[in-house]
């Protein structure tokens, strides 16, 4: 009986080694690129009123250092206040974008 026993532990322990599969890991590589909007500096007199306006309210008392315009007509302005600089983008209506 004994070795009944012991003959069926060994069976079944040769059998789960069998049933070990391993999976092979899966390789993923992932490539980001950045698309760059094509900004041509503009002299500050060419900043439209109504983005001087929306920069004014925006942040009172900042400066407008350098402006750049691309096709879309939007706007991209390093602006200079007190504590620190920014960089804002608007639209031609002065509408302050997100990007």
């Amino acid at each position: 009986m004994k070795k009944l026993i012991l003959s069926a532990a060994i069976l079944l322990g040769s059998l789960s080694t069998f049933a070990n599969n391993t999976i092979a890991p899966t390789v993923v590589s992932v490539s980001e690129v950045m698309l760059q909007d094509e900004y041509a500096e503009i002299g500050l007199d060419a900043v439209p009123d109504a983005v001087k306006a929306a920069v004014e309210s925006a942040l009172p008392g900042a400066v407008i250092e350098k402006a750049y315009t691309n096709e879309s007509k939007e706007f991209k302005l390093e602006v200079k206040t007190t504590e620190s600089t920014a960089t804002i983008f608007t639209d031609a209506n002065g509408t302050i974008l997100k990007k």
